[in-house]
């Protein structure tokens, strides 16, 4: 089965699968971002994390490769009254832009095996203007043993150590591993991060 029509067949229901909430860390994070900033919201699914932001005063672009999410972003949007760019992007093929954004936004997007997650974390990167922001955030290892969520792949998952490689020649402003509960049954092990790209020539 493509990824494609996996992610097209997890998002063909009327529900959200994730909800209409944005992520709580992305809303946590989001006074970093000055307003009307142009943002890449990467694997943005449904739309509940880049239709925030759009709500919020920000350009956004919103990509993803299930037409059935971007379906369902597209009547979010409408549904608050909000302008935003979807685009269908397999990310595997995908010829990223180059300085083109004031923020590159990434939120459990742990399908990529390391390889793959290599060639994202470089896309990022290069779609990121000089001086501005990555947000990221994700699982780690132990997430594993919760069972409520996230790869089964333990090495598509974040540590500390990792992301310090990945981002090294970043400004590193926040990275915190963390327990948290999102609700009273379900619980997440995550390790979330904003990386300022450091404003030097390429």
């Amino acid at each position: 089965m493509s990824d494609a029509h996996r992610w097209n067949v997890r998002f063909a229901s009327d529900d959200y699968v994730f909800g209409k909430t944005p992520n709580f860390f992305l809303t946590q994070q989001v006074h970093l971002l000055p307003t009307g900033s142009n943002i890449l919201s990467v694997a943005d699914g449904e739309g509940r994390n880049g239709v925030w932001l759009a709500t919020q005063g920000h350009h956004v672009t919103a990509v993803d490769i299930a037409e059935t999410g971007l379906a369902k972003a597209r009547r979010l949007a409408e549904e608050y009254g909000v302008d935003i760019d979807l685009q269908q992007i397999d990310l595997a093929s995908w010829t990223w832009p180059t300085d083109c954004f004031d923020a590159v936004i990434a939120i459990f997007i742990q399908f990529a095996d390391p390889d793959f997650r290599t060639r994202i974390f470089t896309g990022m990167q290069q779609a990121t203007k000089p001086g501005r922001l990555i947000l990221l955030q994700g699982y780690r290892p132990e997430q594993i043993t919760y069972g409520t969520g996230g790869p089964s792949a333990s090495e598509n998952l974040y540590t500390e150590t990792m992301l310090r490689e990945a981002f090294s020649g970043w400004t590193i402003e926040h990275l915190r591993s963390h327990d948290s509960v999102i609700d009273a049954d379900f619980f997440c092990d995550g390790v979330d991060g904003s990386q300022r790209h450091r404003d030097v020539p390429r």
